[in-house]
């Protein structure tokens, strides 16, 4: 690793600055590339989410020690945060210190990441060339920086997954695009507008969809005109009501049960076994077209389908990825939903993260690929490890350690991280968003399987 050069973070997100909050505790340089127009850019768009994770397990130690000599004081540790409170009141405070503003460029998308005078087909000197990581800014200027190593946090929230099956957009998707919505959007709130006294269309049957259908009943019942219509392509809704009353987590069986209540009363329409095929827009409205040839008419959808890694800008490097979940080789069999549910994730750092491409890592949502089983603890642990790496600390590098709740969390968004979302209303909290119980626990839907989605009876694929 070339010391004199600074290593680059992509993202600046909480895994992202934590990333920096540790090389620069270990005396490494960091250069920070933010997409967005200020840190925490993702989370900014559901603000108005709550997170199932308690503050203790959202909050990066080393992040913190950057922070408590300027007076800041820690959130209450087991109140559950909304998506803007983690914003205002932890990200952007630690990217304000002058150690991080400093280093953080913002309105700077990283396109490209490669070796200096290499593409992935070379291999003598490799290691040896320093990384060159190109970046856009928001005018269009482009600029190659080099770097010595690399941590890339930069997510998944702008790949979601596409609405049709097989993996594929469905026909018509992407002319459709002005009918379909955020992920995540504030249907009560700031999003009002666009879904009061319409026909809305929720797909998935994860998070977040359970979300948006509850807050969706609420508009409802605010603007009666609005319709609710959800569309999953398993055979039975079963998994996203979890345990109901005897839920081990209350607040996800209150979740569960009134979700349920919404669709047994007629106010949300659930489709069972509907694998969208086509989307066709119209004056009438947006016809979605299943593959066995049934159709729904709505005017927006809401895509709550997961999402996956962007790998485009890593083309000339060489990584060993998992080939279901696109994780680094030795943690995608650990996460991979097809087979894994509910649960710890086993601690795991720089060794499990590595690639055949020395001092490059996939941190954060990113290193999960299309699994939708992290959390914000276990990335923080990660790039703790990572930065330990490249400082030269193997000892400390292969001594990852992880504390979390026993009760495990999961989605089953396909790809939504476990932290998010949790209804805004379904944690029982009091007046000062802390959690009753006496333990702090991750508040998720389970899929209700031992062993993940294999056991979970899909719509059969349209011949």
């Amino acid at each position: 690793m070339e010391k004199h050069l600074p290593v680059a973070v992509i993202g600046a997100g909480p895994v992202g600055l934590a990333a920096a909050a540790h090389l620069l505790e270990r005396g490494l340089e960091p250069v920070i590339f933010e997409a967005g127009a200020s840190a925490g850019a993702a989370l900014e768009q559901w603000r108005h989410i709550r997170l199932f994770s308690p503050w203790r397990f959202n909050i990066d130690a080393a992040a913190v020690r950057l922070l408590e000599p300027t007076g800041w004081t820690s959130p209450r540790p087991t109140a559950l945060p909304y998506g803007g409170e983690l914003v205002d009141n932890y990200l952007t405070p630690l990217a304000e210190l002058p150690a991080i503003a400093s280093r953080l460029h913002t309105g700077a998308r990283v396109t490209a990441v490669t070796r200096a005078g290499l593409d992935k087909t070379h291999v003598r000197n490799r290691d040896a060339a320093p990384f060159v990581v190109r970046v856009e800014d928001v005018a269009g200027e482009v600029s190659d920086v080099a770097v010595s190593a690399v941590i890339d946090a930069s997510g998944t929230w702008s790949t979601r997954n596409p609405l049709g099956t097989s993996g594929l957009a469905a026909i018509g998707e992407e002319r459709a695009g002005a009918r379909i919505s955020s992920p995540l959007p504030d249907v009560t709130g700031q999003d009002r507008d666009a879904f009061a006294g319409q026909r809305v269309l929720v797909v998935g049957a994860g998070h977040s969809a359970a979300n948006t259908l509850i807050n969706l009943a609420q508009l409802a019942k605010e603007e009666p005109g609005t319709r609710i219509l959800w569309a999953i392509r398993g055979a039975s809704a079963e998994k996203v009501y979890g345990g109901g009353d005897a839920d081990g987590l209350p607040a996800r069986g209150q979740l569960g049960s009134r979700l349920r209540r919404l669709v047994d009363s007629g106010t949300i329409q659930l489709h069972t076994g509907f694998g969208i095929a086509s989307l066709a827009d119209s004056e009438r409205g947006l016809t979605v077209i299943s593959g066995d040839g049934r159709t729904l008419v709505t005017d927006v959808v809401v895509p709550c389908t997961g999402f996956r890694p962007d790998l485009g800008m890593l083309r000339e490097l060489r990584l060993n990825l998992d080939p279901a979940v696109e994780a680094p080789t030795e943690l995608g069999p650990l996460i991979d939903p097809e087979f894994h549910s509910c649960g710890t994730v086993p601690p795991h750092g720089a060794k499990v993260l590595a690639h055949p491409e020395k001092d490059f890592y996939i941190v954060g949502m990113k290193s999960y690929g299309r699994a939708p089983t992290f959390l914000l603890a276990t990335g923080y642990e990660q790039v703790r490890s990572v930065a330990a790496a490249l400082a030269g600390d193997q000892l400390a590098a292969d001594a990852v350690h992880l504390e979390l709740p026993e009760t495990g969390v999961c989605s089953s968004d396909a790809g939504t991280s476990c932290e998010v979302p949790a209804a805004a209303s379904a944690p029982e909290a009091e007046p000062n968003g802390c959690c009753p119980a006496p333990e702090p626990v991750l508040l998720g839907i389970p899929t209700g399987l031992a062993h993940g989605r294999s056991g979970v009876q899909l719509a059969p694929p349209s011949s």
